[in-house]
């Protein structure tokens, strides 16, 4: 990343581009290239002294969300019912950056280097923005890729086994995550998840238990999600076309989350946020008949809330596991869907260096091998399998992948997205419809 200033100068996080006089971003990515910088003649300067360059004075609010599910979907719903209550807002993660509804960096890392960071929040101030939502992962943490920012508000949406490669064990994770929330910061925490700790100091609730800040009661999910939430003595009726009670936890986040950001009535909260449908690849649906759904979950407890939220229907189940990542979680995953799924069709994810067969064993390692357990390491003919035997009503839900637009093999990022192979096996390009 390189950032120009105004006197023509320029700010970088690569030794690569450095020149004598310029400025060199050190971080804990890049400090063993210090000394190169240094030999090249640049000014050594860190995040902090790189966000007084570049003018960035806190004054946009910055919302912080972390949690091993539901980052991607509370922080897009978040953001855009920030525009539809009339606000400028940018929002970086999962699916890149966005600024007041244009993308202004694709897919990358959940979340980026801390000067790309900046330089979202650069390019944010430039267009007016109050507020910038961002995803921070567990990764990032630990790694200080938020070295220098200051959050308005921190938030943790839950936490369950993932990234175990990384962290070792969970309990690591569960310190890495919590070491977020040790400051006082503003904060707003599921309290229905015992697993962070987190000084309690400025923070507040959320959850389906009488005690937290927003409480969420009397609710159905049947065909969406209809609830009440209460708040300080305010009772405030909402609605979503949304799926699950996974939904109702991420919606109820955003929901205090504005509440706490804004000076809007809860009405008016309540309103707007009914009217987000939703983050692309996360439940999404792509075909109605047959029914098939997307979705982004790669990890037990993301497999089992979608799943469970989708019970009532007869499931034709696509999934595979990520390689080069934890593989403890891989017989789990493979047990969670045969307790849901009519068929499990278990296939590649990105299997980036391993052998995709070898991940597909690690699957079904500890379940009951039958008529409904089928092994296609071919992706796309998994998908073509799985609509060809959803002639009964059944629902096809591909797992993983959610709206990624490649598949990893061997270093090689192949062009590939599920949502597109169902619109071409079922010729619905052509239709103009779903």
């Amino acid at each position: 990343m390189k950032i120009t200033l105004k006197n023509g100068n320029f700010i970088t996080d690569n030794s690569k581009d450095c020149t004598f006089g310029c400025y060199f971003a050190l971080s804990n990515s890049n400090a063993k290239f210090e000394n190169v910088a240094k030999s090249l003649g640049a000014k050594i300067i860190t995040p902090k002294e790189a966000k007084t360059l570049l003018g960035l004075d806190d004054s946009i609010k910055l919302v912080g969300i972390t949690g091993t599910n539901g980052k991607t979907t509370t922080a897009s719903a978040i953001y855009e019912t920030l525009l539809n209550l009339g606000f400028k807002a940018g929002i970086s993660g999962t699916r890149g950056a966005f600024i007041n509804g244009k993308q202004i960096a694709d897919k990358g890392l959940t979340t980026s280097q801390i000067l790309e960071t900046l330089n979202y929040l650069k390019l944010a101030k430039e267009a007016g923005c109050e507020y910038f939502v961002m995803e921070v992962s567990s990764h990032a943490i630990a790694q200080d890729r938020i070295e220098g920012l200051k959050f308005a508000l921190k938030i943790f949406t839950n936490l369950s086994q993932d990234h175990l490669d990384f962290h070792k064990t969970i309990e690591e994770y569960a310190r890495v995550k919590s070491s977020f929330f040790k400051d006082i910061t503003p904060k707003l925490i599921n309290g229905d998840d015992k697993n962070l700790s987190y000084d309690k100091i400025n923070s507040m609730t959320y959850g389906f238990t009488s005690d937290a800040t927003f409480y969420a009661f009397d609710y159905s999910l049947k065909g969406g999600i209809n609830a009440t939430i209460k708040t300080n003595g305010e009772e405030i009726k909402f609605q979503s076309s949304l799926q699950g009670k996974f939904n109702l936890y991420n919606l109820l986040c955003a929901f205090g989350a504005l509440k706490f950001l804004t000076k809007k009535s809860s009405d008016d909260i309540s309103k707007a946020l009914s009217k987000f449908s939703g983050a692309p690849g996360r439940v999404e649906i792509v075909s109605r008949n047959p029914l098939v759904i997307v979705d982004f979950a790669h990890t037990p407890d993301g497999i089992e809330k979608v799943l469970d939220a989708l019970k009532d229907e007869e499931l034709i189940v696509v999934f595979g596991a990520g390689g080069d990542r934890d593989k403890t979680k891989r017989p789990v995953m493979g047990q969670i869907v045969q307790k849901y799924a009519k068929i499990a069709i278990v296939t590649s994810d990105n299997p980036r260096s391993e052998e995709p067969s070898s991940i597909i064993e690690d699957i079904v390692s500890k379940i009951e091998l039958g008529d409904n357990i089928i092994k296609e390491v071919d992706r796309k003919k998994a998908i073509n399998l799985a609509l060809n035997l959803a002639k009964n009503g059944e629902a096809v839900v591909i797992l993983g992948k959610g709206d990624e637009p490649y598949q990893e093999i061997k270093s090689v990022k192949y062009p590939f997205s599920d949502k597109d192979v169902v619109r071409d096996i079922l010729n619905l390009n052509n239709k103009g419809n779903i």
